[in-house]
């Protein structure tokens, strides 16, 4: 993490599918030596490749329920290592919020926290090797005491007790990189970390590098995109900004394409590792950069198209649009029909003369492969969450009892003494399997996962991660209540103390968008509702697509392929 770490910065070239292929005829991969010699390669410009991640948020790995899960440390660090193993120069910088999910740790959950933490910090240094990482409020829920790894913030006091880093220039094989942090004030609230004006501490580290040699600077900006736009504006000097905070939590949401403000570019990658920014730097002198888009920017580019020209017909449709707006997006079609035309001939849109780039929003997705050491990591970081939180869940004992008058969990069992063909439906759905996926991912024993597979989780009466037996998978009463004052009244309690028709906020609890990206209700109630078990509503909601045929649709799309060394 030292300025002139060179040992982490050998001669690389990335390899993406078929970008070497595609970039063929502008003579981008040939070798270094071809490149040093002169001719086509050489006039392109000494190159370097930048990744960058932000707001890690403590993540490892995605939660396995989706159907496309996305964001996984072992397959990052695989994607960069294959380009280190090219002829191309490799960073990878981090915008801060790496080590936990939010600006506070729940009590209980302190020693996974820190475990995850220490793990993912440790990856990030030794597997990943990255050359710079910034700060954010969620590497501070423990305190200044606890943040792994030197920081870039330029205009964090040296009082807050963070260890803090200056600003770096970075030798990429013949480019010299100028990195620097620098935090928006207001995020570090939660810390009553007074952080002083990030316009002028920028400023000045633009300046220290410049006069230092640095060819590139970019800059780790701990901020919202409207106070990062406000920052290019006022600071001159910065090529290339890492919006680091408010990263989407969609990956659908990523911006394909950077912002340029003044002579700056912005981007920003998704939270949680989900997509990996990558830019493709080419330096051939003083001045600012151009966009080449690149091969990478094909597919992007085609969506924007297409959704342009439905958004059009629509308009033109409608005898109440704005003639001058629907003017101004049919230009604005044209331009984009234009550039894509230009990148049929050719992928790499190199300026005569000047410096340039090619900028490529990379998705973390299971059909990459991983690299083995994180993979063992990770592996014992569950060995090691296991034994830790089993060990405090043990000592803390089983959940409290209910209040008096208040029901508490009776489980599956109690309930199929008189309803017996309602629970052999349950039996037959995937509610009854959810503890046997935990104990497959060895995620039985993790705060991150237990909550959904289990009944009465944090409830009184309900199951705790050391005591759970009678109450694992998901029961009868997490849609329908606690059920023990029913039980011990046979069923003559009045009024009720369970639910008999529960809401779809039930659902929600468990199945939203970051766990069940293909929930719908009412094609979930046909998969859960059937003979014995709400036969009439299952009537009612009458043929259509069931969740099983929706995840098994979307689990196709996605591609059952799971990359090379990942197991999952």
């Amino acid at each position: 993490m030292k300025e002139g770490a060179t040992g982490r910065l050998t001669a690389r070239t990335v390899v993406i599918s078929g970008l070497c292929a595609l970039l063929a005829t502008a003579a981008t991969c040939s070798s270094k030596g071809e490149r040093k010699g002169g001719g086509a390669a050489a006039s392109q410009g000494e190159r370097l490749i930048l990744f960058a991640t932000t707001e890690l948020n403590g993540q490892l790995e995605p939660c396995g329920c989706n159907s496309d899960p996305m964001g996984d440390i072992a397959r990052t660090v695989a994607l960069v290592e294959e380009a280190r193993a090219g002829e191309v120069p490799v960073l990878v910088v981090d915008g801060g919020s790496l080590l936990f999910e939010g600006d506070a740790v729940a009590p209980g959950e302190k020693a996974q926290a820190e475990l995850k933490a220490k793990a993912l910090a440790g990856i990030v240094e030794r597997e990943l090797r990255a050359d710079a990482v910034g700060l954010g409020p969620h590497d501070l829920a423990l305190g200044a005491g606890a943040v792994d790894l030197p920081r870039h913030a330029v205009n964090v006091p040296a009082e807050a007790g963070v260890d803090l880093a200056p600003p770096a220039v970075l030798e990429a094989g013949e480019v010299k990189v100028g990195v620097f942090g620098v935090v928006a004030p207001s995020a570090l609230d939660a810390a009553k970390i007074q952080a002083s004006d990030p316009v002028a501490a920028a400023a000045r580290a633009v300046a220290d590098l410049r006069e230092r040699g640095a060819q590139v600077v970019v800059a780790l900006a701990h901020m919202q995109r409207r106070e990062a736009v406000a920052l290019a504006r006022r600071v001159e000097g910065i090529d290339f900004l890492l919006v680091g905070q408010k990263a989407p939590a969609d990956p659908r949401k990523v911006q394909d394409e950077p912002q340029k403000v003044g002579q700056t570019w912005l981007f920003q990658p998704a939270n949680r590792g989900q997509v990996v920014s990558r830019l493709e730097i080419a330096v051939r002198g003083a001045g600012p950069f151009s966009d080449a888009l690149g091969p990478g920017r094909i597919a992007a580019l085609d969506a924007r198209i297409a959704a342009l020209r439905e958004d059009i017909a629509g308009w033109e449709k409608d005898p109440s649009a704005d003639q001058g707006f629907l003017a101004q997006k049919k230009n604005e079609l044209a331009g984009l029909q234009e550039q894509r035309a230009r990148l049929d001939k050719s992928p790499l849109l190199v300026p005569e003369k000047g410096n340039w780039f090619t900028f490529t929003q990379v998705p973390i997705r299971k059909g990459l492969a991983c690299n083995g050491e994180t993979r063992q990591a990770k592996e014992e970081l569950d060995r090691a969450i296991a034994e830790v939180n089993l060990a405090e869940s043990k000592a803390r004992g089983p959940a409290a009892p209910p209040p008096a008058g208040k029901p508490g969990f009776a489980g599956v069992e109690e309930c199929g003494f008189c309803h017996a063909d309602a629970v052999e439906f349950w039996k037959k759905t995937r509610h009854a399997g959810a503890w046997e996926t935990l104990v497959e991912g060895h995620k039985e024993a993790s705060y991150d996962c237990i909550g959904c597979h289990v009944t009465g989780w944090d409830q009184p009466g309900g199951a705790t991660l050391a005591f759970n037996e009678s109450l694992r998978d998901v029961q009868c009463e997490v849609c329908h209540g606690p059920g023990s004052i029913h039980v011990d009244k046979d069923g003559k309690d009045r009024p009720r103390t369970v639910v008999k028709s529960p809401s779809e906020d039930v659902c929600l609890r468990c199945h939203n968008e970051e766990h069940s990206d293909t929930f719908e209700y009412e094609a979930y109630l046909r998969d859960v509702t059937g003979p014995g078990h709400g036969a009439e509503l299952r009537a009612r909601l009458g043929d259509g697509p069931t969740g099983h045929e929706l995840r098994k649709a979307a689990l196709e799309k996605a591609g059952l392929a799971v990359g090379e060394g990942c197991g999952k």
